[in-house]
């Protein structure tokens, strides 16, 4: 059991809570947001502190950190902040469903895995990634650091998924596919070829759009 201070206090914070509390040992302890955001002193009944402050109220050799934020910026933002925690010396917890299937494998820290999700066998799930529900990882695939899958997307068998990359609801990576770092999936699109690295993919069988990903904002 580790008491845990919460990263951010919107969307992606609030249900993190609600899933520590309810299905992890876990102990959320406070919540922290940049000084500008604190315009409030709690949120659920517990601190908000600012992420300036927060290493002298909320001390590294006490207490873990979990900043499970979403996509924004092709998921650079939150690596931005899991960097920033991890250099005040902060260890990290994961969060994995109870109602996950996690098979045989790697799951690093700073993860945030919804229900149902299917993890298959001799896979990796990198640091700082997100899964929503209703994910399916074929076996002896690598998600790497700082990526984020929505609901309902199915990588298939042997595939490799690049850091920073993002796969939109309903995607599908056919087996064997690597997709480069900051590869964007769009919705439903259908990843039957290897990527190119900072590309958008659309469509069925996806093809790549003219604007990098680095350079769109979709969040």
């Amino acid at each position: 059991m580790a008491r845990v201070v919460i990263f951010g206090k919107r969307d992606y914070a609030q249900q993190a809570h609600y899933y520590l509390t309810q299905d992890s040992p876990h102990e959320v302890a406070a919540f922290c947001a940049t000084a500008d955001q604190c315009d409030a002193d709690t949120v659920f009944g517990l601190p908000l502190v600012a992420f300036e402050e927060v290493a002298n109220k909320y001390p590294p050799g006490d207490f873990h950190f979990f900043a499970p934020m979403s996509g924004r910026s092709m998921n650079r933002v939150r690596e931005r902040f899991y960097r920033a925690a991890k250099a005040l010396g902060y260890p990290f917890v994961s969060y994995v469903s109870s109602r996950a299937t996690v098979c045989h494998g790697e799951i690093g820290e700073n993860c945030f895995i919804l229900e149902h999700v299917n993890l298959q066998p001799f896979g990796r799930v990198g640091d700082n990634a997100v899964i929503w529900c209703n994910v399916h990882v074929g076996h002896h695939s690598v998600l790497g650091d700082h990526a984020t899958i929505i609901s309902g997307a199915v990588i298939c068998g042997r595939c490799t998924v690049g850091p920073w990359s993002y796969l939109g609801a309903n995607s599908v990576v056919n087996d064997t596919v690597t997709l480069a770092e900051g590869t964007l999936v769009g919705m439903a699109a259908v990843v039957k070829a290897d990527t190119e690295p900072w590309g958008i993919y659309t469509g069925d069988p996806a093809r790549r759009r003219r604007v990098r990903s680095d350079r769109f904002e979709f969040l």
